[in-house]
C-alpha cells in the first residue's frame, strides 16, 4: 500500500505521499491509517519524521490525530492555508537539535562569567515559571525569558538574538499542533526542574555541567515529543495530557 522513501529530508515527502493517496481516493474519509510504528516501517523512516509528516497532514487538514484511538482519514482537501500558516522550512526536531547544539555551548560560555545579577534574573523567570505551569500562554513568556535570559550574562547581542529567534521559531500551527498532543503541566513541571539544574550549575560556575544540564535539557524536550501517537498511546500523564485544558505549547 505504502512505498518507502528515498530521501535524507524525509517528512515532507512522506507528507506529499499521503496527501496523494487521500486525494486520488486510496485513502478515504473515516479510514484509520496503520499504527505509527507499521506505518513508520512500511515507509522506511523513523517515528519522529513520520511524526513530523503526519503534523503538517493534520494542520492542513487531511487526518485527525486522536489519542488512545488512532490516526484517521480526514478530508481529501485541506483547508486554507494563510500566509503565517504556511509550513515552516525547518521541521520542530530539527529546531529542537539545532537548540541543542547553540544552547548548551551558550550555557556552557554563561557559567564561566555569570554575576549575581545575572542568577537573580533567572531566578525570576524561574519563579514566574513555577506559578503559571497551569497557564500555557504565560508559562511560554517565562520559558522563553529564562533561555534568553542565560545568553544575555555572555552579552552578546547576536547570542541574545539568535536564542530568542529559535525560541520564537516554535511558534507556528505545526509546532503547536505537535505540543498539543503531548504537552500539558506535567510537562512543564519536568521542564522547570530541568531549568533549576541548569540555574544551579552556572551559579556554581560549572561550565561542563551547564552544558551537560542544558544538554539534559533539550534532550528530553526532543522525547516529549517522541511518544506514539494513536492506539499506541497509553498512559496516565499521555491521557491527562490529551484532554487537558493547558495543551498548545512546548515545554522547552
Amino acid at each position: 500500500m505504502f512505498s518507502a522513501v528515498e530521501s535524507r529530508r524525509l517528512y515532507r515527502q512522506v507528507a506529499d505521499q499521503i496527501r496523494l493517496m487521500v486525494i486520488r481516493g486510496e485513502l478515504v474519509v473515516g479510514q484509520r491509517l496503520p499504527a505509527e510504528r507499521e506505518l513508520a516501517e512500511q515507509l522506511s523512516v523513523s517515528r519522529p519524521t513520520l511524526r513530523e509528516a503526519l503534523i503538517v497532514l493534520e494542520v492542513e487538514g487531511y487526518i485527525n490525530i486522536r489519542m488512545g484511538s488512532g490516526i484517521y482519514i480526514t478530508g481529501k482537501h485541506a483547508a486554507e492555508v494563510t500566509g503565517n500558516d504556511r509550513e515552516p522550512a525547518e521541521g520542530p526536531f530539527e529546531l529542537l537539535q539545532a537548540r541543542a547544539i547553540i544552547e548548551c555551548a551558550i550555557s556552557e560560555e554563561a557559567a564561566k562569567s555569570a554575576r549575581p545579577e545575572d542568577i537573580a534574573v533567572l531566578d525570576e523567570a524561574l519563579r514566574a515559571m513555577s506559578g503559571v505551569v497551569e497557564d500555557a500562554r504565560a508559562v511560554l513568556v517565562a520559558d522563553r525569558a529564562f533561555h534568553t535570559g542565560i545568553a544575555a550574562i555572555i552579552g552578546n547581542a547576536t547570542l541574545i538574538r539568535v536564542t530568542g529567534e529559535m525560541f520564537d521559531m516554535r511558534m507556528t500551527p505545526y509546532f503547536e499542533k505537535l505540543a498539543s498532543h503531548f504537552e500539558g503541566p506535567v510537562s512543564w513541571r519536568s521542564a522547570l526542574e530541568e531549568h533549576r539544574a541548569i540555574r544551579d550549575a552556572i551559579a556554581a560556575g560549572d561550565a561542563a555541567g551547564a552544558k551537560a544540564a542544558m544538554r539534559t535539557h533539550l534532550t528530553n524536550s526532543q522525547k516529549r515529543f517522541s511518544e506514539s501517537f494513536g492506539e499506541e498511546f497509553s498512559g496516565e500523564e499521555g491521557r491527562s495530557h490529551a484532554a487537558g485544558p493547558n495543551k498548545g505549547k512546548a515545554a522547552t
